[in-house]
């Protein structure tokens, strides 16, 4: 199954996330699929903190990706803004 979700890079104590899909036997950061956006949890100032293609998340969805919580609440938060 496939799955939307967060996979995490950026130095020790300095969190940045990719949103990927992958499958969901993966490991977390390990081989995706396809690179859908960012988040930056500790984005300051101008700095970008969330960037989503709506339109693939879109595509996913319908071909049966499932998203993860943390996802879902962020593409709420996003839609919201």
């Amino acid at each position: 199954m496939l799955v939307i979700r967060l996979s995490r890079s950026g130095a020790k104590k300095r969190p940045f996330y990719h949103l990927t899909v992958a499958d969901q036997r993966r490991s977390r950061d390990g081989r995706y699929i396809e690179r859908i956006g960012f988040y930056n949890p500790i984005a300051r100032g101008q700095e970008e903190r969330l960037r989503v293609d709506l339109e693939r998340v879109e595509y996913w969805k319908d071909q049966g990706a499932q998203i993860s919580d943390r996802v879902s609440r962020l593409l709420k938060d996003s839609a919201a803004a």
